[in-house]
């Protein structure tokens, strides 16, 4: 199965300023995700930041700690699971997956201005690219995202 994958050229704003509104959108849509990290601690971090990222904003959201992963539309977790039967996946901090064909859309948000993560996802662009997923590149200029994807 044909997976499409977005890559997500982090400059303008932090992991943490972007995840929510694109977990907005993706819940918006009626649809479910998983947000794959490099660590528990990590998950942990972001689960609790999504708890306060906006005063008047709520994302039903969960972890292994929180458990009832079936129930939960977002679930945060730094290892290779699906228990919530997610529709999309999100990788950040370099975090990887052999499983992509398990989702319709996998979004890969990667820090631009770390040079080891930059050179990372385009390791990550290349293997995908190999494997034929569909492919998008997204980068953040001073007036939002530009799709800078290749032509």
């Amino acid at each position: 199965m044909v997976t499409e994958i977005r890559f997500y050229h982090l400059t303008r704003q932090t992991l943490e300023q972007v995840l929510p509104d694109l977990l907005e959108k993706t819940l918006a849509r009626g649809l479910r995700a998983v947000v794959q990290t490099s660590s528990v601690e990590r998950a942990e971090a972001l689960t609790q930041g999504l708890w306060a990222y906006a005063p008047n904003g709520f994302l039903p959201h969960g972890n292994a700690k929180d458990g009832h992963a079936e129930d939960q539309p977002i679930w945060l977790t730094a290892e290779e699971e699906r228990p919530n039967n997610a529709d999309f996946l999100f990788l950040t901090d370099g975090a990887t997956s052999t499983k992509l064909e398990d989702y319709a859309r996998v979004c890969d948000i990667f820090d631009g201005v770390d040079q080891s993560a930059l050179a990372a996802a385009r390791t990550r662009w290349a293997e995908a690219k190999k494997a034929g997923h569909a492919l998008y590149y997204w980068q953040q200029t001073d007036t939002g995202w530009v799709d800078a994807t290749p032509v």
